[in-house]
């Protein structure tokens, strides 16, 4: 940002680096103020003020909430060198001449500041200002914003180590029971990066007589804090879907992924906000809430430590999930009618059931009365297992 008036010209911030992205914990910011004048003007002092904090501020009703937490604060008085100074230290800027402030600071240690944030109802900023004194005039000021991103590392014991879980609900019509749904989930570790891919080893049963629709979705929790009060806000990110799933089937997805989008890391340190992740995977029911399923995730950032063994355990995931994870029945004679894995119902004219109340999903149908085709001969069974779900009957 540069500041500009009638007998100023030019007084903006300058970083060594203006490539540099982000800075850590511990690393120098450095740079210089320059400064261009139009007419004779004596300046008392030019001081640099780095400030960092954290500010949550939203409307609760008639009542306005408002925090603060500072993570940032040092101030310097700047020396214009090669250049006579008065008694009272201050210096007379000429037309023509550029003037160069030099300053240079270091950043708190890691694990003391927050990681740069822009939310919904709150922010984490920093910034370093200019101020320029003058006698009889008011303080000129200018600022520039910088990016602080502080190191979070997922290769941790606790982090590389499966976590699953297992939930089920009773469905009714009418105070009616209309059997019940369930799943069983797993993924292979918590922690994760920008990128990588998420594998899902799953079974959904399904004994109601609606369709079901297994699903899987990222999800951002945000948590302000302010006047006591705590807000939240969440957001999906990204998902993935399953087959639908009518009554009496069950559905198994080996190492189904998906992927982490572009996003900040887990913010865990700030006292004020908080920003973290989960895994949500769930199954939709026409006419009744979702059951839902949801395992923390902590996003790290890129570049900490090797994920060579968590990207082999990705490898292996797959190939062994059948083995270690979700131990499916599968048929060893020639199949029968409730063992045939297309739902020959879809092959209908489809009408159109009950819309997914998940935006950017298709409606889930039903199908009039059909008839069954002839029992196909064994060898005419399609059956694959390579990491690809498989609907099978209700064991």
């Amino acid at each position: 940002m540069v500041a500009m008036t009638k007998r100023v010209k030019t007084f903006q911030i300058i970083l060594s680096d203006p490539t540099k992205t982000f800075y850590c914990g511990g690393e120098k910011v450095s740079g210089r103020v320059e400064v261009e004048v139009n007419e004779v003007t004596r300046v008392t002092a030019v001081k640099v003020l780095a400030v960092g904090c954290a500010k949550v501020e939203y409307a609760k009703g008639k009542q306005r909430c408002r925090q603060e937490a500072e993570y940032l604060r040092h101030e310097e008085v700047l020396q214009l060198h090669d250049q006579p100074t008065d008694s009272d230290g201050s210096v007379v800027l000429r037309p023509g001449n550029k003037y160069q402030y030099m300053f240079g600071f270091e950043l708190p240690q890691h694990g003391q500041l927050v990681s740069s944030y822009k939310g919904k109802f709150g922010y984490v900023q920093y910034c370093v200002k200019g101020l320029m004194e003058r006698p009889q005039l008011p303080t000129l000021e200018c600022k520039k914003p910088f990016e602080v991103e502080e190191p979070l590392d997922v290769n941790t014991p606790d982090l590389l180590s499966p976590t699953g879980g297992m939930k089920e609900k009773k469905v009714t019509c009418m105070f009616i029971p209309d059997g019940q749904v369930s799943l069983n989930a797993k993924i292979d570790r918590s922690g994760f990066c920008e990128g990588e891919d998420i594998c899902i080893n799953a079974k959904f049963e399904n004994t109601c007589s609606r369709i079901v629709v297994p699903k899987a979705a990222i999800i951002a929790k945000h948590t302000y804090q302010a006047n006591g009060r705590t807000k939240f806000f969440r957001q999906k990110l990204s998902s993935v879907r399953g087959n639908h799933i009518i009554s009496g089937m069950c559905d198994a997805w080996q190492g189904k992924s998906i992927r982490v989008p572009k996003i900040k890391p887990s913010m865990l340190g700030c006292n004020i906000i908080r920003v973290e992740y989960a895994l949500m995977i769930y199954m939709h029911i026409p006419g009744s809430e979702k059951l839902i399923l949801e395992l923390p995730l902590v996003i790290g950032t890129a570049g900490l430590g090797s994920r060579s063994n968590s990207v082999s355990s990705q490898d292996g995931s797959v190939s062994s999930a059948s083995q270690s994870w979700v131990s499916l029945r599968l048929p060893s004679d020639p199949p029968s009618y409730c063992d045939v894995t297309r739902d020959c119902r879809l092959d209908q004219p489809l009408t159109p059931l009950l819309d997914d109340f998940d935006g950017d999903d298709s409606p889930i149908f039903m199908a009039p009365a059909f008839q069954f085709p002839a029992l196909p001969a064994y060898s005419e069974a399609e059956e694959e297992f390579n990491g690809i779900a498989r609907m099978l009957p209700v064991c």
